[in-house]
């Protein structure tokens, strides 16, 4: 493991002066699109349960960004709905890479009472850094939309999605190498 995380900081230290430009600006259109500023952070879990703060770029008005939120409570702005759907939004967990909290690739960090109450086998999902893509989020690419088309968001997340996601993550973590990372990589962009 050490390999993936020598590889992690390695490209997080280059993409930095790349993308730190981007960020800063992508922050200050969300403060002034938001009326909030841009940058926000939300408690998640990590690696071995661990919890820690993941960073954002702002995309609703209102209290929260939760991704089981309602546009009844929360406005997604129309900036807000373009970063989501290119991820753009996700660009500030670069910072969350070189802090040691995150990878470029793993099971994405779940808010409290999904992966810190797994059992048995499936807690293997937290033998390993959370990432920015991987596997479960690659197949639940349309998972905003899926879970605004629902009646009700939050028990077609707990009932649908989060179970094959929890069988994606394991299926990740059992058979994870250094190809299948990249592969997620390629996958996330093209």
């Amino acid at each position: 493991m050490w390999a993936k995380s020598l590889f992690d900081y390695c490209l997080a230290i280059l993409l930095l002066p790349i993308l730190l430009p981007i960020i800063i600006i992508l922050v200050m259109v969300a403060t002034i699109d938001t009326g909030k500023f841009g940058l926000f952070s939300q408690e998640r879990i990590g690696k071995n349960g661990q919890v820690f703060s993941i960073y954002k770029i702002r995309s609703m008005k209102g209290n929260s960004n939760s991704f089981v939120t309602t546009q009844k409570t929360h406005e997604i702005t129309k900036f807000g709905n373009f970063i989501r759907n290119t991820k753009l939004d996700e660009m500030p967990q670069l910072f969350n890479i070189l802090l040691g909290d995150m990878s470029f690739v793993g099971p994405r960090p779940d808010v409290k009472g999904y992966a810190d109450v797994l059992e048995g086998e499936n807690r293997i999902i937290l033998d390993v850094k959370p990432g920015i893509t991987g596997p479960a989020q690659i197949a639940f690419r349309n998972e905003e939309e899926l879970l605004n088309n629902q009646e009700n968001p939050l028990e077609y997340n707990d009932e649908v999605i989060w179970p094959e996601k929890v069988k994606i993550n394991k299926d990740y973590v059992q058979n994870q190498s250094v190809w299948s990372d990249l592969n997620y990589i390629f996958k996330t962009f093209f």
